[in-house]
């Protein structure tokens, strides 16, 4: 059984003993003593109604409970077993695991012992062996010091709601009925056959607030769920402490409420939704509550009679099913969650609580808060939470402004954070990678971890029970293979209500320094530049002194034509190195200072950086974005623009007949995405123009670092490769294939002709957009019959493609090559077939498809992602579980990518490290060494 009453336990509850509680009953007595059925009424000034309704006492009862606070029972931590246990599951104990409670400010460690039972936490620490007696089919669990914390919490998710596969009828995270709708709630929406349920458990997820969507000003109520499957196999049966009774749970009347959940949105979404303005929106919240603000004193005024024993003409209750939850938000018992970006935005809704008298629990994404946090403090009530994303930012106007740094300031001006998925935005798998982000670029060990676990669960009122490691507190725990902050944290175990979750996971082993927290890099300045230059500080590099010598170098990686090689690595000598560099190329290099002695170079022209150990190695390769064609994304005014689709749109006559369109034309250089990049070590954006039909055209090769084209060295090839996407518009993929037919079997004219030319020469590569194994079949079946006709090999390239390892043998055999998402999910019904991963699966798809001698790149979806290209491929290679070296996991994103692209000349440039590597969460880019421009740009 999944589902049991709330808060049951196995003895009868006792009777509240709070103080409220005795009021209350003192109240109800008292008012039901004192009314007395008689036919007059009593001539005095304080008039006694002559009839009491038969049910005073519970209107009594009713009255005295408006405004009480939820909370738990008194008698909630002295249950004997959740609410939501399911009998027959096992006991566990967790042996020798190395625990993070959440609890001291999450600076608690226990080293011990954890024992599960009954869907709680039973003991922490040392567990004697005489207390187990008692336990029959006890399963015992040897973490060997693994890591173990509880269970993530995801605040911001539309699981279940914003489904996946994408069906159209499975789509219902937005209602579009108006800008003030309240009485609307997620749970009726909520399907139970979405396909990221599992993965996201197999991220550690085990509770997500599942919101209604930003189209609306009050979108609607949120339920809290868990993601366990239960053997009911409803929506009603994932709910966390239903505010009110659902499908076989009851809410009992007399005790303190449970807290409910709403989403709020201003700004943008429902300005350009609704086609109105910001001040629209505030006066549609203003109309609202105002509304609720009436039903309320409505109440209160018939509640004071009641109280009184004034009954003569009371009636009914004043209340509205449809304005009932938000006149809970004006008695304080609705936790609001408020989509809101920019600081006139955050004012607005400042301004709003003060004037209707209510708290936000947390601003969602939030991007300017971090310049606003005193703003946010003048919020009525308790200070807002702030829920981020750690570098999803700059695809709006109101995000353009958006700081890695924003959780550390925030922490540091005194303020809650909270890292949030806006789950399908992010996969809420990878949720724990948030908090990653926001640890490396300085929010502290304890608050990173407690901004997924401790924060959410307390912002949501559930911290008497999820969150944290504590005994009686609800058994979500998770297993680590390794430190949860470090990159490629992979959960051994997921336990949710004490039920085993994951069935013979996959788990690599990790290096034994994967153990400990990663070392952040110093990021001071720049978190100070954040807020000193309002949110937009320089990006630029400065070019450093002719000659400049890298000390302390841990390892040093070159490019040699299409492979990445080994110079030195001080993991195999245990020393470091010296590299120097002359007009931007290596002239010396050594494991000892010896090997280039100082005392050759002119000091005045000589510039020194230590490295601390850090590394030196090739450059990467941004790809699969609108990099350099875009500045924001979502600012139609800032970008490039989609070109013509010839299979649904005639395409204008002054372009000629076979005209196809060149990226090269289009490139915006200096975008902000575009430098981070380039501070990141993506120092190549490779873009093809913007489509959303079958024909994009031809992409280029840039320089991300750039100011603009015509610096030398800018363009780097203006032409690289011809791109198709098949399967992700009309019309039919039968007649989208049937047009690649008829133009690589030379049936084009003009430009167009010329072009698929050179691809059925072997001159050039075809892109091809696509997903479906069957449609990946076809193409390969494709290839063949145009080959088998010219006699040359066609050099394809599949993007995408999150069902190509159903084919990896067939597509290592035609010499096909992909390049992947890092991290595949199951969007589209196209794509659904995917390989997970650790722990879902031993192999990802990269490494599936290069053990059958595929050639493999690593892509981004969003420009905004290039900055995080160096993580995806250190990660791609901690899931490979050893079988990928360092030059080959660098190879991912570099010459694997020129190579698949058709970059004639691999860009020789080298990113310079301190203190880690590019592909770890402790190196930290400082400068980037360029011999086509003969410089070292410094990044410190």
């Amino acid at each position: 059984m999944d589902k049991l009453p709330v808060y049951c336990t196995d003895a009868p509850r006792p009777k509240p003993q709070s103080r409220i509680f005795k009021s209350l009953l003192a109240a109800v007595l008292l008012a039901v003593a004192s009314l007395v059925w008689v036919g007059t009424t009593v001539d005095s000034q304080d008039k006694i109604s002559s009839k009491v309704p038969i049910n005073a006492a519970e209107i009594v009862q009713h009255c005295q409970l408006l405004d009480v606070q939820p909370g738990p029972p008194q008698d909630f931590h002295h249950r004997s077993h959740s609410d939501r246990f399911v009998p027959g599951t096992p006991p566990t104990l967790i042996k020798n695991a190395t625990i993070w409670t959440g609890r001291e400010s999450g600076n608690e460690v226990v080293n011990g012992d954890l024992l599960l039972d009954r869907g709680l936490v039973k003991a922490i620490g040392s567990v004697d062996d005489t207390s187990l007696l008692d336990y029959h089919n006890l399963v015992t669990i040897e973490a060997g010091g693994a890591w173990v914390t509880p269970g993530i919490v995801d605040i911001h998710s539309h699981l279940g709601v914003d489904s996946a596969p994408a069906l159209r009828g499975a789509a219902d995270t937005n209602s579009y009925k108006g800008l003030v709708l309240p009485w609307l709630r997620s749970l009726d929406g909520l399907n139970t056959h979405d396909e990221a349920y599992k993965l996201s458990v197999s991220g550690g997820v085990t509770t997500a607030n599942v919101l209604p969507g930003s189209a609306d000003a009050i979108g609607g109520q949120a339920f809290t769920i868990k993601l366990r499957p239960t053997t009911e196999r409803s929506s009603s049966a994932m709910v966390l402490e239903p505010p009110y009774s659902l499908n076989g749970t009851h809410v009992d009347p007399s005790l303190p409420p449970r807290w409910r959940q709403m989403k709020h949105a201003c700004g943008e979404n429902p300005s350009r939704i609704y086609s109105g303005t910001r001040m629209d929106t505030i006066w549609a919240f203003r109309q609202g509550y105002d509304t609720a603000r009436q039903i309320k004193q409505k109440q209160d005024e018939y509640c004071a009679k009641a109280l009184a024993g004034q009954w003569d003409g009371l009636g009914a209750f004043p209340e509205s099913l449809q304005w009932e939850a938000l006149v809970d938000v004006l008695r304080g018992r609705v936790k609001i969650h408020n989509h809101c970006y920019e600081a006139v935005d955050l004012d607005g809704i400042v301004r709003l609580t003060n004037e209707f008298k209510f708290s936000i629990a947390a601003f969602h994404h939030a991007h300017e808060t971090y310049l606003v946090p005193d703003l946010l403090k003048k919020a009525y009530g308790t200070t807002p939470a702030v829920a981020l994303f750690a570098t999803n930012a700059r695809y709006k106007r109101e995000a353009y402004r958006g700081s890695e740094f924003a959780p550390r300031i925030l922490t540091n001006n005194g303020l809650r954070v909270v890292m949030k998925s806006d789950h399908p935005v992010l996969n809420s798998r990878f949720l724990l990678n948030e908090a990653q982000q926001a640890h490396y670029y300085g929010l502290p060990t304890n608050l990173a971890l407690a901004s997924v676990t401790s924060t959410p669960a307390a912002v949501l009122g559930y911290d008497h029970r999820i969150g944290s490691i504590k005994l009686g507190y609800d058994a979500d725990i998770v297993v680590w293979d390794s430190h949860p902050l470090a990159l490629g944290a992979t959960p051994k175990q997921v336990y949710i209500d004490g039920v085993a979750q994951l069935k013979a996971p996959y788990v690599g082993k990790k290096p034994t320094y994967f153990q400990q927290a990663p070392k952040t890099p110093d990021f001071d300045r720049e978190s100070e530049d954040a807020v000193k230059y309002d949110g937009l500080p320089p990006l630029s590099p400065k070019k450093a002194k002719n000659l400049v010598i890298f000390n302390n170098v841990g390892s040093l990686y070159v490019k040699h034509n299409y492979s990445v090689e080994e110079i030195f690595s001080s993991n195999e000598v245990g020393k470091l190195g010296v590299v120097v560099v002359d007009n931007g190329r290596i002239t010396c290099s050594g494991l000892s200072p010896a090997a280039c002695p100082l005392t050759q170079y002119d000091s005045a022209n000589l510039q020194e950086i230590d490295l601390e150990g850090g590394s030196i190695s090739p450059a990467l390769v941004s790809f699969g974005s609108h990099l350099g064609l875009n500045h924001i994304d979502g600012e139609a005014s800032t970008n490039d623009g989609n070109v013509i689709d010839p299979l649904k749109s005639q395409v204008p006559g002054i372009l000629g007949q076979g005209s196809i369109i060149r990226a090269v034309d289009g490139l915006q250089f200096s975008t902000r995405d575009a430098l981070l990049a380039y501070r990141s070590g993506a120092t190549t954006g490779v873009t093809a123009p913007s489509s959303h039909g079958f024909l994009a055209g031809l992409s280029t090769a840039f320089n991300t670092g750039l100011p603009h084209k015509l610096v030398e060295g800018a363009i780097l090839q203006d032409v690289t490769a011809l791109h198709v996407a098949v399967g992700f518009s009309s019309p039919s993929v039968s007649t989208q294939i049937a047009a690649l037919r008829s133009l690589l079997l030379g049936q084009g004219v003009g430009e167009l002709a010329s072009y698929f030319k050179d691809v059925v020469k072997g001159r050039l590569p075809l892109v091809v957009k696509v997903e479906s194994a069957d449609i990946i079949a076809t193409l390969v079946g494709l290839k063949k019959e145009v080959e088998a006709q010219n006699g040359v090999a066609i050099r394809m390239t599949l993007v995408g493609a999150n069902e190509a390892h159903l084919l990896a043998r067939e597509l290592g055999e035609a010499g096909v090559g992909v390049i992947v998402s890092p991290r595949p999910f199951p969007g589209s019904w196209k794509s659904r077939r995917i390989l997970p991963g650790p722990p879902l699966s031993e192999d990802s798809a990269a490494t599936l498809l290069l053990r059958n001698n595929v050639t493999v790149g690593i892509a981004v979806e969003e420009q905004w992602a290039s900055r995080n290209i160096r993580f995806d491929i250190g990660w791609t290679a901690l899931e490979a579980d050893g079988k990928l070296s360092t030059p080959d996991a660098i190879s991912l994103a570099s010459v694997n990518l020129e190579q698949l692209l058709g970059i004639k000349t691999p860009n020789p440039d080298l990113v310079a490290v301190k203190q880690g590597s590019l592909l770890d969460f402790e190196g930290k880019v400082a400068g980037i060494i360029s011999p086509l421009r003969g410089l070292v740009d410094l990044i410190l």
